[in-house]
């Protein structure tokens, strides 16, 4: 009888340890999670906050900029700018309300260069109201002392004297850099090859060549590729100088005059080649009257009135 008694009490004794346990367990775990609670909560409150600051700088940002394009309308500035910049802050406001992330670090970015350009526009509104200052301090200057006319007048005949001088200098350096395109547009002949060809039609290539053994002169080269230059036919010229460096010259075979630098000159034969930017093999053939004396022969190449290439050739 005593032995089932300690046994139940030591039964007792064990379900009030365990029960001590499990509310020791559950206490753990409920104050474990209240603290999550807690901090999760604390985390939805700050982001709360941050979307409310952000929302909060927009709508500021917006009223300053609306503030601003009036007051630059009012002292005659230019608004065209702010006024896309205001375009695009109300889309920022758009996208930022119907986003489903949050995203305060991208738009507090915008907010930063937004407000970058807000006190860029300080300084275009500061410099607009120091010169509407000046205009009106001039338009009382003007209205009280009609003598100062005079000397406006001697001041603008100055200025128009500076811009006349302007345009001068614009007009002389629009026409350098026109000459500089057109010089960059240029044909180039490369690679140039002075022939001979002898009264059978057989081509030699040497230095020298017999002058009896000369019946017409071929030249060949390449036209490089060239993106400024308009694919159309060009006149290519060809001037031929004697040892003494007269130009030959024969108007029975095709020779004529034409400008070089501006001043006329003749050439001894032409042709025109459809230009096709494609670094084109070009193939030319002068027959000459008479036969070539002894001496060397420079070969010039012209196209709209630049030099393009030139070589030499030798008769013994």
């Amino acid at each position: 009888m005593q032995q089932e008694q300690k046994n139940k009490q030591s039964i007792a004794w064990a379900m009030v340890v365990v029960l001590g346990l499990a509310t020791a367990m559950f206490g753990y775990l409920f104050t474990t999670q209240k603290s999550e609670l807690t901090h999760q909560e604390s985390m939805v409150v700050e982001k709360a906050k941050e979307l409310a600051s952000t929302r909060s700088k927009l709508d500021s940002i917006s009223t300053v900029l609306d503030a601003k394009i009036e007051e630059i309308e009012r002292l005659g500035g230019d608004v065209a700018e702010l006024t896309k910049v205001r375009q695009q802050l109300e889309a920022d406001k758009v996208a930022f309300s119907r986003s489903r992330k949050v995203e305060t670090g991208k738009y507090l970015t915008k907010i930063k260069e937004y407000e970058k350009f807000l006190v860029e526009k300080d300084e275009v509104i500061a410099q607009l109201r120091l010169e509407n200052e000046h205009l009106v301090a001039s338009n009382d200057s003007l209205t009280t002392h009609v003598g100062s006319l005079t000397s406006e007048r001697e001041r603008l005949v100055q200025r128009q004297a500076e811009l006349t001088d302007s345009v001068v200098t614009f007009t002389a350096a629009n026409k350098e850099l026109s000459e500089k395109v057109s010089l960059a547009a240029a044909l180039k002949a490369q690679n140039l090859k002075v022939l001979t060809v002898n009264s059978r039609g057989k081509v030699k290539d040497r230095e020298e060549y017999k002058a009896k053994k000369v019946d017409k002169i071929k030249l060949v080269f390449n036209l490089p590729e060239n993106a400024l230059t308009a694919q159309e036919p060009k006149d290519i010229f060809v001037r031929v100088l004697d040892p003494q460096g007269a130009v030959l010259a024969d108007d029975a075979t095709g020779s004529g005059e034409f400008e070089i630098n501006g001043a006329p000159s003749k050439f001894t034969t032409r042709e025109s080649v459809a230009y096709q930017n494609n670094n084109q093999k070009v193939e030319m053939l002068y027959d000459n009257s008479s036969q070539f004396r002894p001496g060397k022969y420079n070969v010039e190449l012209y196209a709209e009135g630049y030099k393009i290439g030139g070589g030499n050739f030798t008769i013994k």
